[in-house]
């Protein structure tokens, strides 16, 4: 019996252009999947693995379904990207970018050149930087992570690691950014490692160059840089607890505005510098629009969980009328559309902001020339004077839209630390 849907034209399509399936009849792919999209050479695809969506890209060296079958939904890879076994939907996996057997990687996810993940990691609206590593048997949703400046000097996370993302408030007001975009994306910076069995329980922000003992749970800042962190559990107590207290959650909103401003340092990132390296690549101008919507979809997302945090946050003050954050809390709430509008980007930089990013981008491209060939070299070679910079830049991007949230919210008296 020859069976032969519609959509196995495509397939055929695929091995006449060079794409080698082994077992053409184990793949299933979408009708709406573009196969313009697809490498015609240099791209290997496993039996049993399944492509699905209409933005899905798959560019040259890409490797599917070696250890177990792969489900790819509207993804973008760059060359040379291994996703080994397991399901991927809507993100970007950029340069040698590559996840073991049993990933489960969602929605607004962002792996950068080498960024990497044993087996069993699960992903969700959580952007690594080059190199970054994840060992086996990991949940890293809603995070961030820098560090490190090669495959050999990398931030790792220890197999068996979670963060926590979720409270028994029902609430994912719970970012953590460990690292930072303004320094990160110099890829400069020491690496941060983080001890396996062990936790963070969102939203924290954590330094370059730490190191956090295996075992440990993380539940505070730890700002400074190049610390030992022994994180200890507290002793057995049973005690009463008391649903959607917020007695306190300036220290929640800072670190959550604080994500969300680093999120569109690396949109101008991305904007002003990444898009050139990108465009000169295969599907370059896919990847590029690939990533755009992923931070879109992250913004969207921690405002989404913040607003909902302070609607409860606001109607709980109702009954703690003696917390001195109340005012704060209904501040923030009433506040909530002014603060989405903050993180829109349709607010113009200022004229500080501006200067800033002509001194750097003029130095960078004079240092760079028309070179768009390789990213990494390229910004690893930076001096330290125009990295400098770039920083500068970046960190004042940061700073001004903390600057206008806590001017919404002042009762809450954030950022005063």
């Amino acid at each position: 019996m020859d069976y032969q849907p519609k959509f196995h034209e495509k397939i055929r399509q695929l091995i006449n252009r060079g794409v080698n399936i082994s077992n053409p009849a184990s793949l299933d792919i979408g009708e709406d999947v573009n196969i313009e999209q697809i490498a015609a050479k240099d791209v290997t695809i496993y039996p049993g693995c399944r492509i699905y969506g209409k933005k899905t890209v798959i560019s040259s060296g890409c490797k599917l379904g070696y250890e177990a079958p792969v489900t790819i939904v509207d993804c973008q890879l760059g060359s040379a990207v291994e996703l080994k076994g397991g399901f991927f939907c809507k993100s970007v996996f950029l340069e040698k970018a590559n996840m073991g057997m049993g990933a489960h990687v969602r929605e607004g996810c962002i792996l950068e050149e080498e960024a990497n993940g044993a087996h069993c990691v699960g992903l969700k609206q959580t952007i690594l930087f080059p190199f970054v590593t994840l060992g086996s048997l990991i949940n890293f949703c809603d995070c961030f992570m820098a560090g490190g400046t090669s495959r050999s000097n990398h931030s790792e996370v220890g197999s068996s690691y979670i963060h926590f993302n979720f409270t028994p408030d029902a609430d994912k007001t719970t970012p953590s950014l460990i690292g930072d975009v303004p320094r990160g994306v110099m890829l400069n910076q020491p690496p941060i490692f983080l001890g396996g069995q062990g936790g963070i329980v969102g939203p924290v922000r954590m330094g370059y160059g730490n190191v956090v003992a295996a075992g440990s749970i993380v539940k505070e800042n730890c700002l400074r840089d190049n610390q030992l962190i022994f994180a200890v559990g507290p002793s057995r107590s049973i005690r009463i607890t008391r649903p959607a207290p917020y007695s306190d959650i300036t220290g929640i909103v800072e670190n959550n505005i604080f994500y969300l401003a680093n999120l569109v340092a690396l949109e101008a990132w991305y904007a002003h510098v990444r898009k050139s390296f990108l465009e000169a690549q295969q599907f370059g101008n896919l990847l590029y629009a690939g990533a755009l919507e992923q931070l879109s979809s992250a913004k969207k997302e921690r405002l989404k969980r913040l607003k909902a945090m302070a609607q409860k946050a606001a109607a709980s003050s109702a009954k703690e009328q003696n917390e001195p954050s109340e005012r704060g809390k209904k501040e923030l709430n009433g506040q909530m559309d002014y603060v989405m509008e903050v993180f829109s980007g349709k607010m113009p930089d200022t004229a500080h902001i501006k200067k800033l990013r002509e001194a750097f981008l003029d130095d960078f491209e004079k240092a760079a020339g028309k070179n768009r060939a390789n990213y990494l070299e390229t910004i690893q070679g930076l001096s330290a004077e125009i990295s400098s910079k770039g920083v500068a830049w970046l960190n004042s991007l940061v700073e001004n839209l903390c600057e206008r949230v806590k001017k919404a919210a002042p009762s809450l008296n954030l950022f005063d630390k």
